[in-house]
């Protein structure tokens, strides 16, 4: 069938202006777009993007009616500290992005976000995050929304996973880690493979 509904990789955060290159939320809302992409690991590599540039982005977004899909994800997997401790990188860093880039963003506009899980060393690498470590981080993100907003608002927070997914995985995010969906990377690019993926999650 024909894909009904369309989203866009980024966006800026002003509705007009002198922004060469760039394109606004407004924009994409006029072309019929009804999800954006925002922070997601490229965006935050390449351009610099921080958390406060993320968090404007979110609003204008939410501000035109739209559907943001928030990426959040930790750079490498967890480390050891001078004390040879393990360091929660997953915990750290996505309770930083999260609890920035929900900033001033009311409980009734966070019920529009899509939350993405996205373990950076997981992208583009083949190498992808355990079904049980992306399970754990689903139930951290409820954790913090909770602490952010109430418990009700976190239990119907949709959260998705992306990270090396392929048609042989994506049956262990949906339905063994229950993730609400998936964010698709590089197995999009190869439309039979992608065929293959949403018809094992359809």
């Amino acid at each position: 069938g024909v894909l009904e509904k369309l989203g866009a990789q980024d966006c800026f955060w002003e509705n007009k202006g002198a922004y060469t290159g760039e394109i606004s939320s407004l924009m994409l809302k006029d072309l019929g777009c009804q999800y954006v992409i925002v922070g997601h690991s490229e965006r935050r590599k390449y351009f610099g993007e921080s958390d406060e540039i993320i968090n404007r982005k979110l609003k204008a977004v939410l501000k035109n009616r739209m559907k943001p899909v928030f990426c959040v994800g930790e750079e490498t997997r967890d480390s050891l500290n001078g004390n040879g401790k393990q360091i929660n990188e997953m915990g750290l860093i996505v309770g930083e992005q999260l609890e920035k880039g929900l900033i001033g963003i009311s409980t009734e506009r966070i019920r529009e976000i899509i939350f993405a899980y996205e373990p950076i060393w997981a992208i583009g690498t083949g190498q992808a995050c355990l079904p049980d470590d992306a399970m754990k981080a689903r139930l951290f993100i409820r954790k913090i929304l909770s602490k952010l907003y109430s418990r009700e608002t976190a239990e119907k927070a949709r959260i998705v996973y992306g990270g090396s997914i392929d048609s042989k995985n994506v049956s262990d995010y949906v339905k063994n880690a229950k993730m609400d969906g998936i964010l698709v990377g590089g197995a999009s690019i190869n439309a039979s493979e992608f065929n293959k993926i949403v018809e094992k999650i359809g």
